[in-house]
């Protein structure tokens, strides 16, 4: 029953908004740290946004200022709202899961996630 599933990508004009999903069955956000990640072929996967433990949200610096992270703990779904995208943000955007052993704030290092979604493609275009 364990699963992360990624939905709203799309491809969107440079300057436009896009909003993306991610329902975490399985991983409630107690014990696992669930984070934003994007990843272009050829390079590493990069932290988008994470949360501490009360929700408070930590952005790359790529994106700080234009996309806003959210969550959702009664419906375990994280969001990512993304606006003023540029050709850079095209990406395949993922969510993850760690186990949290009682971190106060989730990282955006990939390596400390066990479990990914599938991917959601976002595209932008000029």
């Amino acid at each position: 029953q364990d699963q992360l599933v990624e939905s709203g990508g799309g491809s969107v004009q440079a300057g436009g908004s896009l909003g993306l999903s991610c329902v975490a069955s399985g991983y409630p956000f107690s014990d696992y740290c669930v984070t934003w990640f994007r990843q272009v072929p050829g390079k590493e996967r990069e932290g988008v946004a994470s949360f501490d433990a009360l929700g408070t949200t930590t952005y790359a610096d790529s994106v700080k200022g234009r996309f806003t992270a959210s969550r959702d703990k009664a419906m375990n779904t994280l969001y990512l709202q993304m606006a003023s995208l540029k050709p850079e943000d095209t990406a395949m955007y993922y969510c993850a899961a760690g186990l949290r052993w009682g971190e106060w704030k989730c990282p955006l290092d990939f390596s400390k996630y066990d479990y990914w979604g599938q991917g959601t493609q976002v595209t932008v275009f000029s």
